[in-house]
């Protein structure tokens, strides 16, 4: 078996950055995969356990830092893209949709 690596990274776009319900739902999806699941502000770590709520909710992570993901294990690839795209969508929370000036035409 070998153990695969997969690492990512996506750029906070919320005002507020890292905050609770943020990381509620990044340590629960983080959970959904089996393998190991870290999170970092560089590329270099310092690394944190991504399904841990307390060592996300204490990431000082804020507005236009990029967030790091490094995954090993089964699915290692997968997490890693689910956890960048939950970023990128602003962890679902659509108050910003517009925000680029966007229209539709």
């Amino acid at each position: 078996m070998s153990h695969a690596v997969a690492i990512g990274s996506a750029r906070l776009v919320n005002e507020t950055g890292l905050h609770a319900r943020p990381s509620i739902k990044l340590t629960q999806l983080a959970k959904s995969f089996h393998g190991r699941i870290e999170l970092a502000i560089s590329p270099d770590g310092p690394w944190i356990n991504a399904k841990s709520p307390v060592k996300v909710m204490s990431f000082q992570a804020e507005a236009g830092m990029s967030l790091y993901f490094r995954a090993t294990g089964e699915g290692a690839g997968d997490a890693v893209a689910a956890m960048v795209a939950l970023v990128e969508q602003n962890f679902g929370e659509d108050s910003l949709c517009d925000a680029d000036g966007g229209h539709h035409g």
